[in-house]
């Protein structure tokens, strides 16, 4: 049934989840405001803000761990709540938080948390063989994880939330706390599940996660969505506008003159030996720029280009650092 299910998924474009109006208090407190989005099968959609932004409050009303104070979730179609157990069932969690036995291997601890998942026998042994290779634990199935490294700790945590074969997976911060190789291994991990068709939500403060695996985004800060959009989207918010800068020698002053007026260039600072440009679409305009100034008398030695990031999306719709 739960492959019939995860089949059908891949097969057309499907809302999985519908977050509407969410709100959470605690006391005079509100720490989730107003917030909603959807998810179609085979999306990954991130809520990228800093710590204490109301990402876990958010999942955690998501996967009907929390009652909402006001506002729906609905997972399949499902309305979601705390007191239902059917709709939890499309949702496969990976929490903040490790979830596994040290004293047991991964095997074990794959096997028992399937178990309580609702798998037997022949499919859960299947899906156990399945989910460590998927998370490249099979070499060390049969060891204790209280040996395992943190990654490799992660790794099996995400393992156990895919088991059941989720139509949703939620994951909190799953890279918090490993090392790089680790990481750049679970990200990998994430890029495969929405090409099977599965609809992630994906919680992160680190702005290069959120670019990598996510197709949408909402920038999450003090409980409420600041934007929400692809990559591409919410950059346009900042102006869209890209910083180039010319090293070189010669008449760095006439180069200056002469690129102001070029197409697409918005302001030119600098001289001596190298000018900043501010300009619209910098790849498409850096070639009339490298001859202009060369045309100008600038002999230019490196050009460098910056392009706005999530990190200046944030900056621009909070007036602060992502990770302030």
């Amino acid at each position: 049934m739960r492959e019939t299910a995860t089949a059908d998924i891949k097969t057309r474009t499907e809302e999985v989840l519908a977050v509407n109006g969410l709100v959470k208090r605690y006391g005079e407190r509100t720490v989730v405001d107003q917030v909603s989005f959807t998810i179609q099968a085979g999306e990954t959609f991130g809520l990228l803000g800093p710590n204490g932004a109301g990402k876990t409050t958010i999942i955690s009303m998501v996967a009907g761990l929390i009652a909402a104070d006001a506002g729906s979730v609905t997972v399949v179609g499902e309305a979601m709540a705390p007191t239902l157990t059917r709709p939890k069932g499309h949702i496969g969690l990976v929490p903040q938080e490790l979830a596994i036995y040290p004293d047991l291997s991964a095997r074990e601890n794959l096997r028992f948390f399937g178990r309580l998942q609702g798998l037997h026998r022949k499919e859960l042994n299947t899906r156990t063989n399945e989910v460590l290779e998927l998370i490249r634990l099979a070499d060390r199935a049969g060891e204790q994880t209280k040996k395992f490294s943190g990654g490799m700790k992660r790794r099996l945590n995400i393992g156990i939330g895919l088991l059941h074969r989720p139509t949703l997976l939620i994951l909190d911060e799953p890279t918090v706390g490993v090392d790089p190789q680790s990481r750049n291994s679970i990200l990998e991990s994430v890029e495969g599940l929405a090409t099977e068709g599965m609809a992630v939500l994906y919680t992160t403060h680190y702005m290069e996660e959120a670019e990598r695996l996510c197709d949408r985004i909402a920038i999450l800060d003090e409980g409420r969505v600041q934007a929400e959009g692809t990559r591409d989207q919410l950059i346009r918010l900042t102006g869209g506008v890209d910083r180039i800068n010319l090293r070189g020698s010669g008449n760095t002053s006439a180069a200056a003159a002469a690129l102001k007026a070029l197409p697409g260039v918005q302001h030119v600072d600098g001289g001596g030996t190298g000018l900043i440009l501010t300009v619209r679409d910098g790849p498409s305009v850096m070639p009339a720029i490298v001859t202009g100034a060369g045309t100008a008398g600038m002999a230019v030695t490196s050009v460098e280009i910056a392009r706005p990031d999530l990190e200046s999306v944030f900056l621009h719709l909070t007036g602060k650092a992502l990770r302030d």
